[in-house]
């Protein structure tokens, strides 16, 4: 059960390679985990990025280094200790700065793990913040020990989330994003009664308030967070519905059912 009312969803459990989380709506969203296969991936393309940005920034130093010790301007010594010094500050802001900033401007993604569709999440759900990105990467100096992500390489293979340690200490997992259809849905709630009957007069005051909280709350979620809040909704009642092979998305399913009970049972 949720431990916080007020939160958009509580974390619940994880269960085999699934996050489980049970909303306020009382229902249930699955993130597919993100195992070690696709983390070392996303992890390989953002240290490519990485290791080119320090080449380049290394070759633009030592020609400035060159150039300075060529003109006259100081001494080739000073000049190679400032050298030295950017680089040491770049390297540090580079491994960890990078994963803060895009996970904080991408909401829980980097260019690796935007190209390997993953995302970090909260526990709980939500999007990371900043602090939460801060906390967790600064916590890979302690996950590359003693050597390529050796430490949390291990806890990830041994925690039931594929959790490694900086993911504890920030309270986040790493998960599969599915893939939304983008589109402006838009409720209409003066729409004609639907060509195709669903059957929605058989499905409880209680659900129908499931559905309308629903509804009335999804253009404030994350796309995916949205996408598996309406499937969990509609798996729920799909056994009480007549639904044909060719049916809308389930956001538009949803929809349709509430625009039936209103025209067809006089719905307040």
């Amino acid at each position: 059960m949720p431990s916080n009312p007020t939160d958009p969803a509580a974390f619940d459990s994880a269960t085999g390679e699934k996050l489980i989380i049970e909303t306020p709506e009382q229902t249930s969203i699955e993130f597919p985990l993100a195992g070690i296969g696709s983390r070392f991936l996303a992890i390989l393309i953002d240290s490519l990025i990485q290791g080119c940005s320090i080449f380049v920034l290394a070759l633009i130093l030592a020609g400035l280094s060159l150039g300075f010790s060529f003109g006259g301007i100081g001494r080739s010594s000073n000049a190679s200790v400032w050298v030295v010094a950017i680089l040491i500050l770049a390297y540090f802001v580079l491994m960890y700065g990078y994963f803060i900033l895009f996970e904080a401007i991408w909401n829980g993604q980097t260019p690796g793990k935007r190209l390997t569709h993953i995302r970090v999440i909260k526990d709980s759900g939500q999007p990371i913040t900043v602090v939460d990105s801060v906390a967790r990467n600064l916590l890979r100096i302690v996950d590359q020990l003693p050597a390529v992500y050796g430490a949390g390489v291990l806890c990830a293979w041994i925690s039931p989330q594929s959790k490694r340690i900086g993911d504890y200490v920030a309270g986040t997992v790493v998960i599969h994003e599915k893939q939304f259809e983008t589109g402006s849905v838009q409720w209409n709630t003066s729409a004609p009664q639907a060509a195709h009957l669903y059957g929605a007069s058989r499905l409880t005051a209680q659900e129908f308030a499931l559905i309308e909280a629903y509804l009335g709350r999804r253009n404030s979620l994350e796309p995916f967070v949205r996408y598996d809040m309406a499937a969990g909704i509609v798996r729920r009642i799909a056994p009480k519905l007549t639904i044909p092979p060719e049916r809308p998305s389930d956001d538009n399913l949803l929809e349709e059912l509430v625009n039936e009970r209103r025209s067809t049972a006089g719905y307040r």
